[in-house]
């Protein structure tokens, strides 16, 4: 079956992630701060009037990095770390036949930045310039399952330990001064904390140094072990980024 009916952005995703490496692979792991910009042919306040009533939004989007690469039957979710197959509708693989995601979001509120009607957000997994092509309230009553069974993600994952070093934590006292990095600090333990490595680097000793890109800034890092034996991630530094 083939639909004739065109389906275009409503609205693009604005987010502190600049780069796939390093987004959370689910919403609402990570408190990141965002925006949802309305497009012009639907940029009017009537098109949210009522919205902030909702706590909660969700955005279908379109997974428009992926779309030239086509999809796959079967993927490795990084759950089963990397080395069993599943279909993929049975997972949230970013490589589908149709490209779209869905997120649930939290709603702060509606503003209006640089004559754009916007939703602010937080707790996305959207790439920065990810298209939204349709914004529906989440209701509680018929959204939230108690009693679902969440199949290979039943838990949410176990979180490591993030620790700066002196030189980071310098760095970020001076950019969290800023406006624009508000809660600096914490969006890169929320983010590293989810380790973002891929899980075969997670088997065995793993000396490389990482870059994650936030806002307009490179964060390094890499992995270490504490005197009990315990692996963790420290911060090394904060750059200027290259996807800025």
């Amino acid at each position: 079956m083939t639909f004739t009916n065109h389906i275009v952005a409503v609205a693009t995703c604005r987010t502190p992630y600049k780069q796939k490496f390093g987004i959370p692979r689910q919403p609402g792991l990570v408190e990141a701060r965002g925006y949802v910009e309305l497009e012009p042919h639907v940029n009017h306040i009537d098109a949210v009037r009522g919205i902030e009533q909702y706590s909660h939004l969700w955005l279908l989007f379109c997974f428009h990095e992926n779309l030239a690469q086509g999809w796959k039957t079967t993927v490795r979710p990084p759950r089963l770390g990397g080395n069993e197959k599943l279909g993929v509708f049975a997972t949230r693989s970013t490589f589908r036949p149709n490209g779209i995601g869905q997120s649930v979001v939290k709603l702060h509120g509606v503003v209006q930045r640089k004559g754009k009607v916007c939703l602010e957000i937080s707790g996305m997994d959207l790439l920065d310039g990810t298209p939204i092509i349709d914004i529906k309230p989440y209701i509680p009553f018929s959204d939230s399952i108690t009693d679902a069974i969440g199949g290979i993600a039943q838990e949410a994952p176990h979180l490591i330990s993030v620790v700066f070093s002196a030189h980071a934590s310098t760095q970020i006292e001076r950019y969290a001064e800023q406006e624009s990095y508000t809660d600096l600090a914490l969006l890169i333990r929320g983010v590293l904390g989810q380790d973002p490595r891929p899980a075969y680097k997670k088997a065995k000793d793993d000396p490389k140094l990482y870059q994650v890109a936030l806002y307009d800034l490179d964060v390094f890092w890499q992995m270490a072990v504490d005197d009990n034996g315990q692996e963790y991630i420290l911060v090394l530094a904060l750059e200027p980024g290259k996807c800025s």
